[in-house]
């Protein structure tokens, strides 16, 4: 699979949407540092937030050959500039995150991701996984198992990373 680092300001949903990838029981975790799995880089908030911290993120990009800017769909604002996308060498998509939160506004959420330049919007609950699928379909590379697949050669069909 293609790795994946999922940026985004605190509370936006970086841990819980990697542990829905995981295909992990979801439980609120804290990050307090970078976490680098086989597929995933799980960011703290923290560094998307503080400008000293985010030249960090710029270098973990160069880990990753796909850059997630969550955004909740419960945010009032966008931490993110227009056309941060093009600082960067890699795929970038925008996913939006906690989709069904009663004071969810998708839409704008999207807006806000277009002017990223973000040309591909994922749209998860990683609570229920709706969207979750879609993600995974997106970093597949030719001969990667999905867990839907086939349980027989995917033998712990849950966990990929």
């Amino acid at each position: 699979m293609k790795k994946i680092i999922l940026i985004g300001r605190s509370e936006a949903g970086k841990t819980t949407l990697t542990q829905a990838l995981k295909g992990e029981k979801i439980q609120y975790h804290k990050t307090q540092y970078v976490n680098n799995f086989d597929v995933i880089i799980d960011t703290p908030g923290e560094y998307a937030q503080t400008a000293h911290l985010g030249r960090a993120l710029a270098l973990y990009t160069y880990e990753a050959q796909v850059v997630g800017l969550l955004l909740a769909a419960t945010e009032p604002y966008s931490l993110y500039p227009p056309c941060i996308t093009s600082m960067t060498n890699r795929d970038t998509v925008g996913i939006v995150t906690k989709i069904n939160d009663g004071k969810a506004n998708v839409e704008r959420a999207e807006r806000w991701l277009r002017l990223t330049g973000c040309k591909k919007i994922f749209y998860v609950d990683s609570k229920t996984g709706e969207g979750i699928p879609e993600i995974l379909e997106y970093l597949a590379e030719e001969g990667d198992v999905l867990p839907w697949e086939d349980t027989k050669t995917n033998k712990n069909n849950t966990e990929l990373c």
